[in-house]
């Protein structure tokens, strides 16, 4: 990294990048850290937010899952409220802003179930701030899942970085990129993945990431030039309908992704990340943290909006690493 780039308190360090073996003792705690909105579609409106996202999933596999985010004092934020609620997401650390909205992200799917975002600005999420509160909650936190997106205004991103830093030794850091439109920039990006130790991106996403990073090469270098010049844990390129790859230390593999009837794509990166983090978590090898990522993503793509309920029988799979 380049002195910009660097993190402004050194981040704890996390030893051996290969997973922790063993089954944990207790329920994970996982935390989605950044925006808290709603997806508008023609249909209607859908809970959704990258971070929420995962924490949703999370807790439907089994985690003691929170989310750190801001909505406003309006109908959405009392809805979005009782939705968390309602799914056992934990809102103790959900903040209220009383002079602006929040968050929407009007959707738009294509014939092949691909969105097309037009994400508000001047949002609650935008305005995330710093509390006495977050330091015990980072400290506690086995894994934290956060993006580019929320980092847009300076408050949230200066937040987004104070609780990373909190976090403790082992804590999964985890870097989904969630590119969308021009809320983002390579110095962003390059400093993201210096606070990050797991990144999940997509086949889409991996060439501006690569540029960003001034390299070129192929799909297999820049995902192992990614793995060792931030020191990463694990390293998840989704590909669609084409499955995914996984990296961590000296291990990888590809797995394929079964062929589904596509309803919409929103939320299946998000559904990935949280088996993603159980499953690394829980010390699993990397085939079987594939398979159960790319057959929960492959679900949720048969259903509308970005958290729709996962039938039992798949979060036993899950669970089991099916």
């Amino acid at each position: 990294m380049t002195p910009d780039d660097s993190p402004s308190h050194a981040l704890p360090t996390d030893g051996s990048r290969q997973p922790p073996r063993g089954t944990p003792s207790r329920r994970p705690v996982v935390v989605g850290l950044g925006e808290v909105l709603w997806d508008v579609f023609p249909d209607g409106a859908h809970f959704g937010g990258a971070p929420a996202n995962v924490a949703f999933h999370a807790a439907a596999m089994g985690a003691q899952a929170l989310i750190v985010s801001r909505v406003g004092a309006d109908d959405l934020g009392r809805r979005a409220m009782k939705v968390m609620h309602d799914h056992g997401v934990g809102t103790d650390y959900i903040q209220r802003a009383d002079h602006r909205p929040t968050g929407t992200v009007q959707v738009e799917v294509d014939g092949q179930g691909q969105p097309r975002y037009r994400i508000a600005e001047g949002v609650a999420w935008d305005e995330l701030a710093w509390s006495d509160a977050l330091p015990a909650l980072a400290s506690r936190a086995d894994a934290v899942c956060f993006g580019t997106l929320a980092q847009r205004s300076g408050r949230t991103r200066e937040t987004i970085d104070r609780f990373l830093e909190h976090t403790r030794r082992g804590c999964l850091r985890v870097l989904d990129v969630n590119l969308r439109g021009r809320f983002y920039d390579d110095q962003r990006i390059r400093h993201s993945l210096g606070m990050a130790n797991v990144l999940k991106l997509s086949d889409e996403e991996m060439p501006v990431v690569a540029a960003a990073c001034g390299w070129g090469g192929d799909e297999r270098e820049v995902l192992h030039r990614l793995l060792d010049r931030y020191a990463l844990r694990l390293v998840a390129l989704t590909r669609g309908a084409r499955g995914a790859r996984l990296l961590a230390g000296a291990e990888a593999c590809d797995v394929s992704a079964d062929p589904v009837e596509v309803c919409d794509t929103v939320g299946a990166g998000d559904a990935f990340t949280a088996a993603l983090v159980l499953g690394f978590l829980d010390g699993r090898r990397l085939e079987a943290i594939g398979r159960a990522c790319c057959r929960v993503a492959g679900y949720v793509c048969t259903q509308a909006g970005a958290v729709p309920a996962l039938p039992d029988d798949l979060k036993a799979a899950v669970r089991a690493g099916e």
